[in-house]
């Protein structure tokens, strides 16, 4: 087995990288993984983890790839490396956001590089989208906008982390709001007014929000939540929900927010802008694009992670009562 670790400088508020690096070679030190079985590298521009996880993962000796920053760097690890069999991706959170981990556990479970290396390798579904390739969670409207307005305050000492896009999304809350959007999720559509929708394979997004609270990320389906347009004093009440997952109650939408939200799951669908408004703002695990259509497809199987001991243990425990 070989390891690999890829340290984004850019990530987060400041560049960690001196600190991981040496916290990675201490720990391969302590796993007893010899020198001449891993690397540590440095990434130097965008898509360049992407490059080097393909070049490790083309060899085709079994390889574990450690993406050290923000869900931005470890989709396009995973990017990299999906399409070989003998490779599994592995995060390490060093980012704003780190939403991707949010569904298998704790970021101070992902931080302890022993139980990484001491973890287990399991199959997840990814998501094609025009975006590109996404692990998490594809978003358009009110809540990709919050993600893009959020990178400004990203290295603000004081604003960071969640409160980068709670801050965000007081903002774009007092702009404009509402879109006219038009949806076709497996042969069926649907049309209205939404502020917001998300396609979620994991079950977190936007610095914390649960989008999804009963997403899977291996079961070969998505959920797509929509929220339609409403006052700004509803927004308020609703997102609060919204951000904790309380706006489901058990498998389904909460029965008093049901004329509010609009929730299918879904293996392929389509998005359109049917108002004439010209592009919206979408995102993919944290990347932002302006787009007019939006096509997001299910992948089962496609991608393979690593998760720590921990989180390993939960989640391979968790499938097994599941098939029982």
């Amino acid at each position: 087995m070989r390891y690999l670790f890829l340290l984004n400088p850019a990530a987060g508020r400041q560049d960690r990288t001196a600190l991981l690096d040496r916290a990675a070679r201490a720990a391969l030190d302590r796993a007893g993984v010899p020198a001449s079985d891993w690397e540590i590298r440095r990434t130097e521009y965008k898509g360049h983890a992407r490059l080097l996880a393909a070049q490790a993962a083309r060899s085709g000796e079994p390889v574990r790839i450690f993406a050290a920053g923000g869900d931005g760097t470890f989709n396009e690890v995973l990017t990299g490396a999906s399409p070989y069999p003998n490779a599994a991706v592995g995060c390490i959170p060093a980012g704003s956001g780190n939403d991707f981990l949010r569904t298998f556990g704790v970021k101070e479970e992902f931080l302890d590089l022993d139980a990484q290396l001491a973890g287990g390798e399991v199959p997840i579904d990814l998501m094609d989208t025009s975006l590109g390739l996404s692990a998490a969670v594809c978003a358009a409207g009110l809540d990709a906008q919050v993600a893009l307005g959020a990178a400004d305050y990203r290295r603000n000492p004081l604003f960071h982390g969640e409160a980068a896009y709670l801050l965000s999304a007081v903002k774009q809350i007092c702009g404009p709001l509402g879109r006219r959007m038009r949806f076709e999720a497996d042969g069926q559509t649907l049309e209205d007014d939404v502020l917001l929708c998300a396609v979620c394979n994991t079950k977190d997004y936007g610095g914390g929000f649960r989008a999804a609270p009963n997403a899977c990320p291996d079961d070969g389906w998505l959920e797509l939540v929509a929220v339609r347009k409403v006052s700004r004093l509803k927004i308020l009440s609703l997102l609060s929900r919204y951000k904790k997952g309380l706006h489901f109650a058990g498998e389904e939408v909460a029965p008093d927010l049901a004329p509010y939200l609009i929730f299918r799951r879904v293996q392929r669908l389509t998005i359109t802008l049917a108002d004439g408004r010209g592009p919206v703002i979408a995102t993919a695990d944290g990347e932002c694009a302006p787009v007019d259509k939006l096509e997001i497809s299910v992948r089962p199987g496609a991608g393979r992670i690593v998760l720590p001991r921990g989180p390993y243990e939960r989640f391979t425990a968790a499938r097994a009562a599941a098939a029982r």
